[in-house]
């Protein structure tokens, strides 16, 4: 099977199979994770050496090196997981991919959204990012695109928006 990837903008085809074009996620979400995860961990490092280093002895604050093999681990487990996800639009669906263990796609039909929301929290304001979720009638249905642009997420929301006011009028 032959993939090709567009650098400037993310898309992979699956030209052997005639498949959509997968976008995947942008880098800032990577960096924003692997920057929480070393602020958290780091904190939990220092915290975890001082209280047992001073409450139970200095042999005792080698445990301070759990929360850094955490940090070790999840370093490149981040990266796995940044890499599994991605997003195709198609003529009547959207589809969702994701996970490195339990894969899972999910396809959303156009005409079942009933709301698509884009947001947005103060650490991904600051990483330039906004997330897109999307609601339909079912609940056990519903997705979310995470760690988007915000002009892609914008353009996202206005397009699904209006592939699902044109497929639900149809109904």
């Amino acid at each position: 099977m032959e993939t090709g990837t567009s650098e400037d903008s993310g898309r992979t085809t699956d030209r052997a199979a005639g498949g959509p074009a997968w976008i995947s996620l942008p880098p800032g979400l990577l960096r924003m994770r692997r920057l929480l995860l070393v602020v958290w961990m780091g904190l939990l490092t220092v915290a975890t050496g001082l209280l047992t280093g001073l409450l139970a002895g200095p042999g005792w604050a080698a445990f301070a090196l759990l929360p850094l093999a955490v940090l070790l681990w999840g370093w490149p487990m981040l990266g796995r997981n940044w890499r599994s996800w991605r997003y195709a639009e198609r003529s009547d669906d959207l589809l969702i991919s994701k996970g490195v263990l339990w894969h899972e796609e999910t396809v959303v039909p156009y005409g079942r959204m009933q709301l698509v929301e884009v947001t947005s929290g103060p650490v991904e304001r600051h990483f330039g990012l906004a997330s897109v979720q999307l609601h339909t009638a079912a609940a056990a249905t519903d997705a979310r695109i995470p760690g988007l642009d915000p002009a892609e997420a914008e353009r996202l929301r206005d397009r699904l928006t209006e592939l699902g006011e044109a497929r639900s009028a149809g109904l």
